[in-house]
């Protein structure tokens, strides 16, 4: 059997251990210090044991965050076996495709999703053949969101993991008196693995939420004290947009940390107004995810960048010639570091991960400072008439707009100029978008090639789970609607 000798459970372990009557976790109503964690971590060696799994087997898991799902996965960890978390809110059909893909010999579902898991059962037959290409030290198989395609399996390893940890900690300092609000989904490395870990292998308390709801969000950090929180531009905007945001108290809040995506510089600004700093992470499924950080005390100076390479993070803006970029200068971002997944699973040579470096597809430009601002995807840039239309930097011109509740913009053809930018937008309940305002915002803010040739109203743009907008499914939808 492969025992890690550094892993996530190596760090938090300790805490155990050393620390075993301070509370680790607070989640439905109870507390649990590291002694309970531990023993709820015991209790999970034994059940997968139990079931006959052993080092190489895969342990499927769904179901809302829970102190379980974390015991889960460390128990994984002890025994050498891997731990693939599934998203729920994806369909049966979709899950079969990753179970199969996974290679699962055990699959837990909670209560809660059990019609979801019944229907899933329905499709695959477990356990499965043992899918090849597990090696000693594998922890994770965690599949990407699928903004731009079909997902993908990341594999992550023990030692990467803690390697995240201590990247994590370094950027957001956290000790034994932090204290996480933690509502993102866990089967996110987002949600797990920039703050939930850390901060139990620093020796402090998660406040666990099963999931995201900006009422019972706003109602935990007057209630519990967190000092700290993790969110995304949706979330975000669903905390400044509910009615109970004016009067709300976050004297508790250090900081917030956010990412994903590109976080609309009014969010961040709202919650800078009421004295909360909002602290950043670029990375992705691929990269553990804590690859660039703006750190906390860097926030308020630099509203809108990503921040600097995290600790250990090797990173290069690289130009289409393969030069790297000077300040100012657009590249896709490429980093190696520890932390980076070992590989996809089942697809040894994918061409986004070559010679130890992860090919992001982001773009971005850096300042003479080294602080990096993400600009959009190099899958997303739109080239019109010989000329690079960047998305973000549209729809970053709509999140001031009062009648805008979110928008994207993708590029459909066109026979004159290869390609056009298309803008979508989902109006504010009550409001209405008036197309006319909207292109006079464009002529004074925009060169006139990158001004979208259509603008289409929709209820709502489709997502993955983590709210960022599913580009192809836009793409095909705009296409059929447009006739293109």
């Amino acid at each position: 059997m492969f025992v890690a000798a550094d892993g996530p459970w190596a760090r938090i372990g300790a805490q155990a251990r050393q620390r075993p009557h301070a509370t680790a976790l607070v989640a439905a109503g109870r507390a649990w210090t590291f002694a309970d964690l531990q023993r709820e971590v015991d209790a999970a060696v034994e059940s997968l044991r139990a079931d006959g799994l052993g080092a190489g087997d895969s342990q499927g898991w769904l179901g809302p965050n829970t102190p379980a799902m974390l015991a889960a996965l460390f128990a994984c960890e002890r025994i050498g076996a891997r731990f693939v978390p599934l998203n729920w809110r994806l369909a049966a059909a979709e899950l079969a495709t990753i179970v199969e893909h996974a290679g699962l010999q055990r699959l837990h579902v909670d209560d809660a999703l059990r019609p979801l898991g019944d229907a899933l059962r329905a499709l695959v037959t477990l356990p499965q053949s043992r899918a090849p290409g597990h090696e000693p030290g594998d922890l994770m198989l965690v599949y990407t969101s699928g903004t731009t395609g079909r997902p993908k399996g990341a594999i992550h390893t023990a030692a990467g993991m803690a390697a995240n940890i201590d990247a994590a900690l370094d950027a957001q300092g956290f000790d034994g008196r932090t204290r996480a609000l933690a509502v993102l989904p866990l089967f996110h490395v987002g949600g797990l693995a920039i703050q939930t870990l850390p901060v139990l292998a620093a020796g402090g308390c998660v406040v666990l939420h099963e999931r995201f709801e900006p009422g019972a969000w706003l109602a935990a950090v007057a209630h519990d004290r967190p000092t700290t929180s993790l969110l995304v531009p949706a979330t975000m905007r669903a905390v400044v947009e509910h009615l109970a945001w004016p009067a709300a108290d976050l004297s508790s809040l250090a900081f917030v940390n956010s990412g994903s995506q590109v976080v609309p510089v009014p969010l961040i600004e709202a919650f800078h107004a009421r004295g909360v700093p909002v602290a950043q992470v670029w990375g992705s499924t691929e990269t553990g995810p804590v690859s660039i950080v703006l750190r906390p005390g860097e926030a308020l100076a630099h509203v809108g960048s990503t921040g600097r390479p995290a600790r250990g993070v090797e990173m290069r803006l690289v130009l289409a010639d393969g030069g790297d970029a000077m300040p100012g200068e657009i590249g896709e971002i490429r980093v190696r570091a520890p932390n980076v997944m070992r590989g996809y699973h089942r697809d040894d040579h994918p061409a986004s991960f070559r010679d130890g470096w992860f090919h992001s597809g982001d773009l971005a430009r850096a300042d003479a400072q080294g602080f990096v601002t993400v600009v959009g995807r190099s899958k997303e840039m739109i080239i019109s008439g010989g000329e690079n239309v960047y998305p973000a930097e549209i729809e970053n011109l709509l999140a001031h707009h009062g009648d805008v509740a979110e928008c994207a913009v993708v590029g459909v053809p066109d026979e004159r100029w290869g390609e056009v930018p298309v803008l979508a937008v989902v109006p504010r309940e009550g409001r209405r978008v008036d197309e006319a305002a909207l292109r006079a915002l464009f002529d004074s803010r925009l060169a006139r090639f990158k001004h979208p040739r259509r603008i289409v109203v929709l209820d709502a743009l489709p997502k993955t789970a983590l709210g960022k907008v599913q580009r192809d499914s836009l793409h095909t939808a705009l296409r059929r609607l447009l006739g293109s």
